[in-house]
């Protein structure tokens, strides 16, 4: 009985399109997910352009196992409208690779795959077919933001992006508080980057002058930074944010 292949969930940096110099590699991933990466032949990915550029990066620690331009590299299908956790159909031909004994590397353009990012509807069909899921160390900004942030990291959801229209997007910032309050959990949101200083003009519009609002810029960057205060003393000292870099947007209502 031929043995099946793995699905690998292969963290990326945090780095994508951000300006400037970027981290070593090593920097930012452990060598044994370098080397694991380094390993795969077949890949399912958001993007091949920045799958491509990824293992470029890999190859100049751990040389990998094949030509970059003979790996099967194949990208995620747009999800369908109207179904749920960003399922689309096919997705069991992506896993032949597993079902024929060969591992599959899953990745997104930043961060952990599927959490914040796509895949989750690979992943689901994979415990479906019974192929292993193996999810790999690395960095995630939605939990690299909330350890920074000195919130409650015991209760905290992730909420996504808010509406853009500003009057939807100030009534979900309110009902956001309201629910931090009356459960003390901490909400997490990301922004379009040339959306972070309107997005947090508008938390600061809406929110209570004692809820706490954190901001992670560009986190593993060497520009990076944490700050959180309360909405009263970043109103008191302003923060100018780029709009070229992803932020985390976290609040803790008092």
């Amino acid at each position: 009985m031929t043995r099946r292949g793995e699905l690998i969930l292969v963290p990326n940096t945090l780095d994508f399109g951000a300006p400037g110099p970027v981290p070593d590699l090593q920097d930012v991933l452990p060598l044994g997910v370098i080397r694991r990466a380094a390993a795969l032949q077949h890949w399912v990915a958001e993007n091949a352009k920045t799958t491509r550029a990824f293992l470029k990066r890999v190859d100049a620690v751990v040389p990998l196992s094949q030509p970059l331009q003979t790996l099967d590299i194949v990208e995620l299908p747009r999800p369908q409208k109207g179904l749920r956790h960003g399922a689309a159909s096919n997705l069991e031909a992506l896993l032949a690779p597993a079902l024929q004994g060969h591992d599959i590397g899953l990745i997104s353009e930043a961060g952990l795959p599927a959490v914040a990012d796509p895949g989750a509807a690979l992943v689901q069909a994979a415990h479906a077919a019974g192929i292993t899921v193996l999810a790999l160390p690395g960095p995630s900004s939605l939990l690299l933001a909330l350890a920074a942030s000195g919130l409650n990291g015991q209760s905290f959801a992730f909420v996504g992006y808010l509406p853009v229209d500003a009057s939807e997007r100030g009534a979900r910032i309110r009902e956001l508080e309201a629910l931090s309050r009356r459960a003390g959990q901490t909400q997490l949101m990301i922004e379009t980057p040339y959306r972070n200083a309107a997005f947090m003009a508008a938390l600061l519009a809406h929110l209570q002058g004692n809820t706490r609002v954190s901001v992670s810029c560009g986190l593993t960057l060497r520009s990076g930074f944490t700050r959180t205060d309360t909405v009263d003393r970043w109103k008191a000292r302003p923060a100018s944010l780029p709009a070229d870099v992803p932020v985390v947007f976290s609040l803790l209502a008092g």
